[in-house]
């Protein structure tokens, strides 16, 4: 059931377990509840996502068609479709320079599939993380062009390459930039930066500043299509389906947690579409290495397959990504696939140690606005998770630096919303506190003298202790229903499907559901508590709350005994694995009932 939303307060409550607020995402002027009909769920939850009532048909079935915009408003976007059509059509070697997690490996994967498909000679070169480090060298870019290839397209990264471009141009290679991370207020000489978020973009472009690299190379890709088609191209051949590498696009987007709203929500739907195809090889066998047998959701993308196609860029080989997602050979699909989930289950096992020191570190700092935690030795592949781990324990942003042993820090970070730490990183490289460093609001990654961490730690401190303070005061948990414990249930979980796909800025509905006893509490896996609960109504229903066993929410519900009776707020998740559908709640909060 949905609850009476004519309070802000949900359930009353002011202060949970967790010391916060229960807010309704939306109030009964926002849902308009003298007009709508009570019983139509998925309305109410585009309601509360901010979807107006006009928009509700567009966002109720998001189509590209619905969402797209036209690749020409983003700056250099012609010039880049232009210059590569050229090159197709005298198919001139090109090569695809990407960075070496998921969207770096699907933006290239894209492109490479798609050159291919237009019979051009075209490879992809992925730098690897420990020898080269993030983005596009001078020396590399050199070498693709001695190697034949005079023309390079950087995919997630190249924003900030100023001296490796300038170089590449010296030395007679041309380079186009697709990215999505910030920009400085002057670019690389490159031939063409096609980024929304160039500091000189036009609104309608910049609005999609929320696009992973791999939806600008999507658009790149329809601008070169429709290049070739003016020209004629396709009179005497069939144009590519680019329909078809929306798998590509929806991964990336998903893994590199994209705000999936608007054009990329739409991407993400129709790219799962694609997916559940299996016409990738590649991601074919991937899936199978994952286990999955049922077609991929959201969830899927985030959890099982982004994460075993970044293991090759942080504890293997950088380019497996790439290589897969390109493959058209089963068996060697297959053997990358196996590869690629050994090298996952290895980066689980380096980021738990790293973790463990890296709390431990965070002491030193816990009164600080920002968590710089770093140690020497520190794996630099698993640093960009070590420092989501943090941010979520510590509810602040969180940077991770890895030491070696000349003293160089490679850095990675994670915000939380509202602090843009992207910016405030880009602004520590022009103070020159910063060897290299660039990103986007909610990730950055930096590379720092050692001898510099204090004077780095202090500079984001204090430009960002405003910003954190008036996050955490504004925090509070949003709920969209209460449910009676009954309606913890498969039938709740297949009734909000259709307002999906679920992700970043735009959640899985959160349901509060009461008041219920514990029945039963252990901890199971790695810091997971998982509870069996009752609630009056007769209703039985299994929760987890993932890596929070120790926290202080972990420990009261471990330690609640008796009749003590609970609201709990969570994600309703169907649940497969037993012989029947069944239905859990994944626990972010609770509070007293009595």
């Amino acid at each position: 059931m949905t609850a009476n939303r004519t309070a802000d307060t949900a359930l009353g409550i002011e202060r949970s377990i967790l010391g916060q607020p229960w807010r309704w995402r939306a109030t009964s002027a926002d849902m308009g509840s003298d007009t709508l009909a009570p019983d139509d769920l998925v309305t109410q939850l585009l309601l509360a996502r901010g979807v107006t009532r006009d928009e509700l048909d567009r966002h109720r079935s998001p189509t590209l068609r619905g969402f797209m915009p036209d690749p020409s408003i983003f700056r250099d976007m012609d010039a880049a479709a232009a210059r590569i059509a050229d090159a197709v059509e005298a198919k001139e070697a090109i090569t695809i320079f990407g960075d070496y997690d998921v969207d770096g490996a699907t933006s290239a994967a894209l492109l490479v599939r798609l050159l291919r498909a237009l019979d051009v000679p075209v490879g992809a070169y992925i730098p690897d993380r420990l020898m080269e480090g993030y983005g596009p060298s001078g020396a590399a870019l050199v070498k693709i062009g001695e190697a034949g290839s005079r023309l390079v397209v950087t995919v997630d990264c190249g924003a900030q390459a100023f001296d490796a471009i300038a170089e590449a141009k010296a030395a007679g290679v041309e380079v186009i930039i697709v990215d999505h991370h910030q920009c400085a207020t002057t670019l690389p000489q490159a031939l063409a930066v096609v980024n929304p978020n160039r500091l000189d973009e036009a609104p309608d472009a910049a609005g999609h500043g929320n696009l992973a690299a791999v939806g600008v190379a999507f658009l790149l890709g329809a601008a070169l299509l429709r290049t070739l088609r003016a020209r004629g191209f396709f009179s005497r051949r069939a144009e590519p389906a680019l329909i078809d590498l929306l798998d590509l696009v929806a991964l990336g987007t998903v893994a590199d947690v994209a705000q999936l709203t608007g054009f990329n929500r739409a991407l993400v739907t129709q790219g799962l579409k694609i997916m559940a195809r299996r016409g990738n090889i590649g991601l074919s066998a991937l899936m199978d290495a994952a286990r999955l047998t049922k077609p991929p959701s959201a969830s899927d993308m985030g959890f099982a397959l982004g994460p075993r196609i970044n293991a090759g860029g942080r504890v293997g080989k950088s380019d497996l990504g790439v290589r897969l997602l390109t493959t058209s050979d089963p068996q060697e699909a297959a053997d990358i696939a196996a590869e690629l989930n050994r090298l996952n289950e290895e980066r689980r096992a380096i980021e738990a140690a790293v973790l463990d020191e890296a709390l431990a570190a965070s002491a030193a700092c816990a009164n600080a606005p920002v968590a710089l935690v770093s140690g020497a030795g520190w794996h630099p592949g698993v640093i960009g998770i070590v420092a989501g781990r943090l941010k979520e324990k510590l509810h602040r942003p969180a940077i991770v630096i890895a030491v070696d042993e000349e003293g160089v820090g490679k850095g990675s970070g994670r915000s939380i919303s509202g602090v843009d730490l992207g910016a405030a990183i880009l602004a520590a490289k022009e103070s020159g506190l910063l060897v290299a460093g660039g990103g986007h609001a909610m990730a950055a990654g930096l590379t720092v003298d050692a001898a510099k961490l204090d004077a780095l730690g202090a500079f984001l401190n204090e430009r960002l202790a405003r910003d954190v303070e008036r996050a955490s005061g504004e925090k509070s948990l949003l709920i969209d229903a209460v449910l009676a414990p009954r309606g913890i249930s498969p039938d709740w979980c297949a009734a909000i499907e259709s307002a999906g796909p679920y992700g970043a800025g735009w959640p899985a509905p959160r349901v509060a559901t009461g008041p219920v006893r514990i029945i039963e509490s252990g901890v199971v896996g790695t810091d997971h508590l998982r509870l069996i609960v009752a609630g009056e109504d007769g209703g039985r229903f299994k929760a987890i709350a993932f890596r929070s066993a120790e926290s202080e929410l972990g420990q009261t519900l471990l330690h609640t005994r008796g009749n003590r009776k609970l609201w709990l707020a969570g994600r309703a998740k169907r649940d497969d694995w037993g012989s029947r559908p069944a239905a859990e709640l994944h626990l972010e909060d609770a509070a007293w009932a009595d």
